[in-house]
């Protein structure tokens, strides 16, 4: 089985449906992240797992960027890289031309 999680309006996230059809999407503003995975993947991820680049991030002041990075995605969900895919006990991270071929391996 294999899960996106994302935003439903990422072009990034579409792209990873759309060369996925057997995956569902979860939309993590919807729906949220499991608090069990988030902490897998970051522990497998680290920093990545955050997208400083995001307008989210930008929007924040210095005393919430300071915050746990699990508090903060906790928080704001957006914040998470995008998309954070499960193919069986393998997680990805992102998305690339790669990576599709990398997610069928895994199952």
């Amino acid at each position: 089985m294999v899960e996106i999680y994302g935003l439903k309006n990422c072009d990034t996230c579409r792209k990873a449906l759309k060369a996925l059809p057997e995956a569902s999407l979860v939309d993590v503003r919807a729906d949220g992240v499991p608090a069990a995975l988030m902490a897998r993947a970051f522990a497998e991820f680290g920093e990545k797992l955050l997208n400083t680049r995001s307008t989210t991030w930008r929007g924040l002041d210095e005393d919430e960027r300071a915050q746990a990075p699990l508090d903060l995605l906790a928080k704001h969900p957006a914040l998470m890289k995008r998309p954070l895919i499960t193919a069986g006990a393998t997680l990805f991270l992102g998305w690339t031309a790669q990576t599709a071929d990398l997610v069928k391996a895994a199952l």
